[in-house]
Protein backbone atom coordinates (compact mmCIF):
# COMPACT_ATOMS: atom_id res chain seq x y z
CA UNK A 1 0.00 0.00 0.00
CA UNK A 2 1.36 3.60 -0.70
CA UNK A 3 0.31 6.91 -0.96
CA UNK A 4 1.55 8.76 -4.22
CA UNK A 5 1.38 12.33 -5.63
CA UNK A 6 1.43 12.67 -9.72
CA UNK A 7 1.78 16.31 -11.77
CA UNK A 8 1.46 17.18 -14.53
CA UNK A 9 2.06 20.81 -15.94
CA UNK A 10 1.56 23.03 -18.61
CA UNK A 11 -1.80 20.79 -19.65
CA UNK A 12 -3.83 22.15 -22.68
CA UNK A 13 -5.09 19.15 -25.04
CA UNK A 14 -6.48 16.13 -23.79
CA UNK A 15 -3.32 14.66 -21.59
CA UNK A 16 -3.74 11.53 -19.47
CA UNK A 17 -2.49 12.35 -15.83
CA UNK A 18 -2.37 8.79 -14.46
CA UNK A 19 -3.07 5.10 -16.02
CA UNK A 20 -3.43 2.30 -13.36
CA UNK A 21 -0.77 0.04 -13.34
CA UNK A 22 -1.35 -3.97 -13.68
CA UNK A 23 -1.95 -6.22 -10.46
CA UNK A 24 -3.36 -2.86 -8.99
CA UNK A 25 -6.26 -1.33 -7.21
CA UNK A 26 -6.26 2.53 -6.78
CA UNK A 27 -8.35 4.92 -5.25
CA UNK A 28 -8.01 8.96 -6.57
CA UNK A 29 -8.02 10.20 -3.11
CA UNK A 30 -7.73 13.79 -4.81
CA UNK A 31 -7.52 15.86 -8.33
CA UNK A 32 -6.98 19.13 -8.22
CA UNK A 33 -6.25 21.56 -11.49
CA UNK A 34 -5.05 24.98 -11.51
CA UNK A 35 -5.18 27.69 -14.26
CA UNK A 36 -2.00 29.12 -14.77
CA UNK A 37 -2.98 31.14 -18.16
CA UNK A 38 -3.67 34.68 -18.06
CA UNK A 39 -7.41 34.21 -18.66
CA UNK A 40 -10.12 31.85 -17.42
CA UNK A 41 -9.91 28.19 -18.52
CA UNK A 42 -12.33 25.75 -19.35
CA UNK A 43 -11.73 22.16 -18.12
CA UNK A 44 -12.94 18.67 -18.60
CA UNK A 45 -11.43 15.26 -16.40
CA UNK A 46 -12.05 12.01 -17.54
CA UNK A 47 -11.83 8.46 -16.40
CA UNK A 48 -11.46 6.13 -19.52
CA UNK A 49 -14.20 7.81 -22.04
CA UNK A 50 -16.93 8.53 -18.76
CA UNK A 51 -16.64 12.33 -17.96
CA UNK A 52 -16.12 13.35 -14.00
CA UNK A 53 -16.49 17.01 -14.89
CA UNK A 54 -17.36 18.88 -18.46
CA UNK A 55 -16.35 22.35 -19.30
CA UNK A 56 -16.01 23.30 -15.73
CA UNK A 57 -14.59 26.96 -15.53
CA UNK A 58 -11.44 27.64 -13.33
CA UNK A 59 -10.78 30.95 -12.77
CA UNK A 60 -7.56 32.78 -13.21
CA UNK A 61 -5.30 31.96 -10.10
CA UNK A 62 -8.05 28.86 -9.28
CA UNK A 63 -8.35 25.54 -8.84
CA UNK A 64 -10.95 23.17 -9.42
CA UNK A 65 -10.83 20.10 -6.88
CA UNK A 66 -12.40 17.05 -9.37
CA UNK A 67 -11.89 14.74 -7.39
CA UNK A 68 -10.99 15.09 -3.18
CA UNK A 69 -12.94 15.60 0.31
CA UNK A 70 -16.37 12.86 -0.02
CA UNK A 71 -15.59 12.10 -3.30
CA UNK A 72 -13.01 9.26 -4.43
CA UNK A 73 -12.94 7.04 -7.73
CA UNK A 74 -11.83 3.64 -8.39
CA UNK A 75 -9.35 3.11 -11.10
CA UNK A 76 -9.02 -0.29 -12.13
CA UNK A 77 -5.79 -1.77 -14.00
CA UNK A 78 -4.87 -0.17 -17.38
CA UNK A 79 -7.69 2.74 -16.59
CA UNK A 80 -6.63 6.19 -17.69
CA UNK A 81 -7.83 9.80 -16.17
CA UNK A 82 -6.88 12.70 -18.26
CA UNK A 83 -7.74 16.51 -18.26
CA UNK A 84 -8.01 18.48 -20.92
CA UNK A 85 -8.29 22.68 -21.38
CA UNK A 86 -8.46 25.58 -22.86
CA UNK A 87 -5.89 27.39 -21.53
CA UNK A 88 -2.58 25.97 -20.18
CA UNK A 89 -3.46 24.71 -16.54
CA UNK A 90 -1.51 22.27 -13.74
CA UNK A 91 -2.86 19.27 -12.30
CA UNK A 92 -2.25 16.88 -9.17
CA UNK A 93 -3.85 13.41 -8.77
CA UNK A 94 -3.14 11.98 -5.41
CA UNK A 95 -3.81 8.18 -5.11
CA UNK A 96 -3.39 5.67 -2.73
CA UNK A 97 -2.29 1.92 -4.41
CA UNK A 98 -3.13 -1.00 -3.05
Amino acid sequence: MAFKSFQSTSVTTETTVYTGPAATETTVIGLSVACTAAVPATVSVKLNSAYIVKDAPVPVGGALVAVGADQKVVVEATDTLSVSSDQTVDVITSVLEI
